[in-house]
């Protein structure tokens, strides 16, 4: 979004509409790549056991909350973007357990 101070400020707010709707419209279309996020999960999932079977409930809870608090504030930020269904949920997903592309 480009910004030009001598533009009437209802001109810049069409304009920057027509910019977002451009921009969501592009998104929904794109293919998520969901590897990365799958194998992130798998390393949460594996963390998550490893903490079960040793009795670490405490851990567990903490590790399980704030994944799960990851992933809701990934949906609202998906539904706050115009996304809905399950596109919204893929895009919380990949938000949540996308680091795993780096792994």
């Amino acid at each position: 979004m480009n910004f030009d101070e001598n533009e009437p400020q209802s001109v810049r707010e069409e304009r920057f509409a027509v910019e977002r709707a451009e921009a969501r419209a592009a998104r929904k279309a794109a293919s998520l790549d969901l590897w990365g996020a799958h194998v992130g999960a798998v390393i949460v999932t594996v963390a998550v056991v490893l903490l079960t079977w040793n009795g670490k409930l405490v851990a567990l809870g903490i590790v399980g909350g704030i994944f799960l608090l990851w992933f809701v504030a990934g949906l609202a930020w998906a539904y706050a973007d115009g996304d809905h269904g399950r596109h919204a949920l893929q895009r919380a997903y990949n938000i949540t357990f996308g680091w795993g592309n780096g792994v």
